[in-house]
């Protein structure tokens, strides 16, 4: 049978391209991050500055849980219609002058961005701040094509003239403290001189002198979108500088990069966002500037409007119903603020444009799980649940996280399966298969006969049953099953001990080894193999001396006179006694602070319980 290439296009890849792929994994830049004291302290100082505000602001809104409820409503409304709103919005910008493209990856929203730019001979734009164009890596590929973007934003401004990346969603230049701006400011700005001080209001000036010319002589804008409206065709972008309300309505022409996931259906759902994302974000009541517009309005603002909706792996974290909810985000960083690992490690760790709790749960969506370096992202975590309980709509990033991690997991081993060695292409298996297809083809084409039309030896009988044989030789030649990881040796070897109160006990005996290895210090800080991992980072506390099952062993003969003592019970003898509970017996312990038995023996769990605590928060 001849085949027909009909040259149908193959299908393009469904994840993110750009600025989402981190170039180290994780735990390696993590490692590196932490050396860098100065950008830790400039974190820890700012964060706690934030969330102090953002506690204070939440606390006057007596309907904050009812907000948070109906934001997160009003998001899974917008997953559960998509395409539809998308379509409707698309009507409604059309509509009123404006123009909508599609961009199915980075490559397309960059490709159809620059042509809009050289469409009006321009060869300098100016930029609002926004996370779908870092997102794309814009600003390189302008830059490739001989356009030059400016950053309006004051800390995406200091980002970009220090060569550096954004370390926040809400303040890129986190990271940077007042002397290190100056230095910057200095070094990359023509008009400042060596008496730049380093004060806030003086280093607000000077960007603000450098960026007054761009402002009116620029013609092109781009800027990103905090909400595009379904029902009406308006965009939203929210700020505090009044940079934006500048690119927004000086320029001729105007280019909005949306998230296709930004949308709200109604112009009445605001009411809730612009509640939620100020005291969420920056800790104030309402955003200083919020500025809006529908298409094209003639003598009022840019004269041409265009809208590139960009999908960059969205689409398929909408099809991953345990982790969609991380597009219901709306940027506000909150999660960031209160999250205790990235106060140590800082965003640059992350890698992607996307740092923090979210980005750890949405950047390794918008790639691919199976993106190798994306893939420790999950495990940047301590799972405390701090960021859900900020967040202002509600996603569940621990849950999300743990889902990811068991992705991974499955993922690598599905990777480890393939990986098994394959037949060599000699093996009579190999061939007999083919045979069999090859005669099961001809039989289908030509009936019971051949090429020639004479009867061919072999029924279907036959075939059947040198296929069973053919499979029965291949799974022979194939290993069914890999060699067990160190994870799966370890969680054998756990359920085999744990599912048998006898084998536990006999486990515990071991307890004084570990107080061994502990040594003086009474900490066991190397393990080996995959568990070495944790030891890297931390100690583990000795063991006690021995377990609570076998002091219990010992002492359980004294429940009855411990429950006369403490007035629990009437005083038992004989069988009551010997009838008393462990449970009873539990309960009663954890009051008798003073019993001479709980300061010997009981005592030792008690303290390697300490222990563990402290180390916790030292971590």
């Amino acid at each position: 049978m001849s085949i027909t290439e009909l040259g149908m296009p193959g299908v393009r890849p469904v994840h993110g391209q750009g600025n989402l792929h981190a170039q180290v994994a994780f735990p390696r830049a993590a490692k590196k991050e932490l050396q860098n004291e100065q950008m830790r302290a400039n974190i820890r100082h700012a964060t706690h500055s934030i969330r102090a505000k953002r506690a204070s602001v939440v606390g006057e809104v007596p309907d904050w849980q009812q907000l948070r409820d109906a934001g997160s409503a009003i998001k899974e409304t917008v997953m559960a219609h998509l395409p539809e709103l998308l379509e409707q919005f698309e009507q409604n910008v059309s509509a009123r002058g404006g123009v909508v493209h599609w961009a199915r990856d980075a490559d397309e929203a960059n490709a159809i961005v620059t042509r809009l730019i050289q469409e009006q001979d321009a060869t300098d734009v100016i930029k609002v701040k926004s996370m779908a164009t870092q997102e794309m890596g814009l600003d390189e590929h302008l830059e490739e094509h001989g356009i030059t973007a400016t950053e309006t934003d004051l800390a995406e401004l200091i980002v970009q003239l220090g060569k550096d990346k954004p370390s926040h969603i809400l303040v890129p230049a986190i990271h940077k403290n007042r002397d290190e701006i100056r230095e910057i400011f200095r070094r990359e700005m023509p008009e400042t001189t060596d008496e730049l001080t380093n004060d806030p209001r003086v280093l607000a000036e000077a960007a603000r002198k450098h960026l007054r010319e761009k402002f009116l002589t620029t013609k092109v804008a781009i800027s990103g979108a905090n909400f595009g409206i379904a029902d009406t065709g308006t965009l939203s972008v929210v700020e505090s500088e009044g940079n934006g309300r500048m690119c927004l309505t000086l320029p001729e022409t105007l280019i909005t990069v949306m998230g296709i996931e930004k949308l709200l259906p109604t112009y009445q759902d605001l009411e809730v966002f612009f509640q939620l994302l100020p005291r969420s974000s920056t800790g104030e009541r309402m955003n200083p500037y919020t500025s809006l517009w529908t298409g094209v309005t003639p003598g009022d603002g840019p004269k041409n409007f265009h809208v590139v909706l960009l999908d960059n792996g969205r689409s398929a974290v909408l099809s991953d119903p345990q982790g969609r909810s991380a597009l219901h985000c709306i940027r506000c960083s909150a999660c960031l603020n209160v999250c205790p690992v990235y106060e140590q490690a800082g965003g640059h760790a992350y890698g992607s444009t996307y740092p923090g709790p979210i980005g750890a749960i949405l950047s390794p969506q918008l790639t691919g799980i199976t993106s190798q370096e994306n893939s420790s992202l999950p495990y940047a975590s301590s799972l405390c649940g701090a960021c859900y309980q900020v967040c202002p709509v509600k996603i569940n990033i621990p849950d999300i996280l743990v889902h990811l991690r068991d992705e991974d997991v499955r993922t690598r081993h599905g990777k480890r399966d393939r990986a098994a060695p394959a037949p060599s292409s000699d093996d009579p298996a190999i061939h007999a298969g083919d045979n069999w297809r090859e005669e099961k083809s001809l039989t289908a084409d030509h009936g019971e006969g051949g090429h020639d039309g004479a009867p061919r030896e072999t029924s279907l009988k036959g075939l059947a049953t040198r296929a069973r044989r053919a499979g029965r030789k291949v799974r022979e030649a194939v290993p069914t099953r890999a060699v067990p990881s160190q994870m799966d040796a370890m969680m054998k070897g756990a359920s085999f001990v744990m599912s048998s109160g006898k084998r536990m006990s006999l486990a515990e005996r071991g307890l004084p080894l570990g107080r061994v290895v502990a040594g003086r210090d009474h900490a066991i800080g190397w393990l080996p193999g995959m568990v070495g991992g944790w030891t890297d980072e931390r100690d583990i506390p000795e063991p006690p001396k021995e377990s609570f099952r076998n002091w219990w062993k010992k002492h359980e003969g004294e429940t009855a006179q411990r429950l006369e003592r403490d007035g629990a019970a009437p005083a038992s003898t004989g069988d009551d006694a010997a009838a008393a509970t462990p449970a009873a017996e539990g309960t009663v312990r954890s009051g008798s602070a003073g019993d001479e038995n709980d300061a010997r023996g009981a005592g030792n769990p008690t303290e390697g319980g300490r222990t563990a605590g402290h180390d916790g928060e030292n971590a």
